[in-house]
């Protein structure tokens, strides 16, 4: 059975992700294609194609087009949970009330019509939807290999109401237990915040909790954001997740936050510095977003994961990085698997993978998010070609061994190499490295070729047989969405990937999965004596992670980087006459 899943129902992150025969055979976002971050707005017309070229099929060949956003019925407590949150701004709730399908039934036009430009031919291709926060409990759950019961949780800022989301998956089959409904959101509260601390919603959320490690969570209690109640947490929408009305208003914004808020904590920052308050309330925030989870983890999948061990966990809120080493940590959880891409775009895998395991489809586990395209030596070379006397161009006998070289002599090089990754993550086909031994390369790196905010951490790509002496753990981290702490020792030997708390996202490397990124990584070993190398990821800021070899270069000639290897050319800037 050919499964098409297409996600862009909430208007950001569209993407699109194959399966055959329940093998996934490409994913990919539409950002990376139309080079607008995020993509908003747009059904994912560019990533379907490639996703279905990638298969050497036709749009018209698709059984089943799986959608990651359904109608949900007035029957349901859902709608009635919304409308009771929003009493406040009653068209909202009384919209959810009589016409609650309304989005469902817009997605789906527009669903159809993106599907009729790629090929597909509803006569015979079926549309099947899928809830929101099951298309994020599948792709967790169906694709983390894990044997037996396996509790799922799923934290996203919402779907059609649903925002929270704690099940069990066993034969194939998710099981609800409790979930619950905007404006009640987790991850909501995160976002407000977000915005609050001068950052754009759905997208700096990860900066929050890259500066939280510089402030103080204790000097600020933020609880009234999300008082504890006996279901678990309700969201105070005199602060937070506020919609109408209540919102505040600036340059003709609204935010998702109100004026309440400010009155209580002071402005929201404007600038780039981070300094007090503000990195006291983003330890703060983080503080609280752990500490309701983790409560809530407890409360609906304690007895869950005392029985199993195993948790399958999805949704935006599933990539704080913080978060989920405090639920390894627990003594009960041994197996914690993140989907890759936990955010929005991965519920178009996650809506295939849920139609497939209903019609009795076998999965086999995800073992790597290297799923989006690749290019070969003559796209390379025509890429190059355009830019004419301004680049030169040298094949490399010995890709990984030259190309560590210029690391260990502290150079920070663009590395470009097969299909790319799927998902918000630079696994090191898509990467800017530098030697994480080399003083001061993490600075340079944010100051004149990332442009970014200097407060910003970096990942080490860890060879998997030197991760567990790096990390005291043989826990699989494959995707950077866990934090550990690095252990004495080698917080000195690789000081430009640990951040200030003494901890370091980690991907590792396994050489059947990413045998060239293997190599390199030994080769800068035998030189250094560390097989760990600083990765980021290939873009410049605001852009997406770039695609193809004319996205590497026109990034590459934007920036001071010196060097960029694009499968075995190395490419390096001819100086002006």
């Amino acid at each position: 059975m050919i499964i098409l899943g297409l996600s862009g129902a909430l208007g950001h992150d569209p993407s699109a992700a194959l399966l055959i025969d329940g093998e996934i055979v490409a994913a990919a976002e539409e950002e990376r294609f139309t080079r607008d971050k995020h993509a908003k707005g747009v059904m994912p017309v560019l990533s379907a194609r490639y996703c279905l070229e990638e298969a050497g099929i036709t749009g018209s060949q698709v059984d089943v087009v799986a959608f990651p956003y359904a109608p949900v019925s007035i029957l349901e407590p859902a709608r009635w949970r919304y409308a009771a949150g929003y009493w406040y701004a009653p068209d909202r709730a009384l919209d959810a009330i009589f016409n609650g399908n309304r989005r469902y039934r817009r997605n789906r036009k527009k669903v159809l019509e993106a599907g009729e430009a790629f090929g597909i031919d509803w006569s015979r291709t079926e549309f099947v939807p899928v809830s929101h926060h099951l298309a994020h409990a599948s792709s967790a759950y169906h694709l983390s290999g894990f044997e037996g019961r396996c509790a799922i949780m799923g934290v996203d800022g919402k779907g059609e109401y649903a925002t929270t989301f704690f099940g069990y998956g066993e034969n194939g089959r998710i099981h609800t237990l409790k979930e619950f409904y905007d404006p009640h959101s987790l991850s909501g509260m995160y976002g407000a915040m977000t915005e609050f601390l001068g950052f754009e919603m759905l997208d700096g959320e990860y900066k929050v909790m890259g500066m939280a490690p510089y402030g103080d969570p204790s000097r600020y209690d933020l609880s009234r954001l999300l008082p504890e109640t006996r279901e678990g947490f309700r969201a105070n929408t005199r602060y937070i997740n506020t919609v109408g009305l209540r919102r505040y208003k600036a340059d003709g914004h609204g935010y998702y936050f109100s004026p309440k808020l400010i009155e209580w904590l002071g402005p929201p920052r404007r600038d780039e510095t981070a300094d007090e308050p503000y990195i006291d309330y983003a330890a703060s925030v983080q503080d609280l977003f752990e500490k309701r989870c983790l409560a809530l983890l407890e409360q609906y999948l304690g007895d869950e994961l005392r029985n199993t061990g195993q948790l399958a966990f999805a949704g935006g809120g599933a990539l704080n990085v913080k978060l989920n080493q405090h639920i390894l940590d627990l003594p009960y959880v041994q197996r914690l698997f993140v989907q890759p891409a936990a955010g929005d775009s991965g519920t178009a895998l996650g809506a295939a993978t849920f139609v497939a395991a209903e019609r009795g489809e076998g999965l086999a586990p995800m073992q790597h998010a290297y799923l989006g395209p690749a290019y070969d030596d003559k796209a390379v070379n025509d890429a190059i070609a355009v830019h004419g006397a301004a680049l030169h161009a040298r094949r490399l006998e010995d890709t990984p061994g030259e190309t560590a070289q210029l690391l260990a002599d502290g150079h920070p090089v663009a590395w470009f190499q097969g299909r790319m990754e799927f998902g918000p993550r630079a696994l090191g086909n898509r990467s800017i490295l530098g030697c994480p031994s080399a003083p001061g390369i993490a600075d340079r790196i944010n100051e004149q070729i990332k442009f970014r905010e200097r407060w910003r951490p970096f990942c080490p790509s860890v060879l998997d047989r030197v991760a567990p002496e790096m990390v005291g753990t043989d826990h699989p981290a494959p995707y950077m969405t866990i934090t550990f702490q690095v252990q004495e020792g080698w917080r000195e030997r690789v000081p430009e990937v640990v951040h200030k708390d003494g901890t370091a996202r980690i991907q590792t490397v396994r050489k059947d999965t990413n045998p060239k990124y293997y190599a390199l990584i030994e080769a800068l070993e035998q030189l250094t004596g560390n097989g760990v190398v600083l990765n980021t990821s290939l873009n410049r800021r605001g852009e997406p992670l770039v695609c193809t070899p004319a996205d590497a270069i026109n990034m590459f000639l934007g920036c001071d980087l010196e060097y960029l290897v694009l499968n075995d050319t190395l490419v390096t800037k001819v100086p002006p006459a």
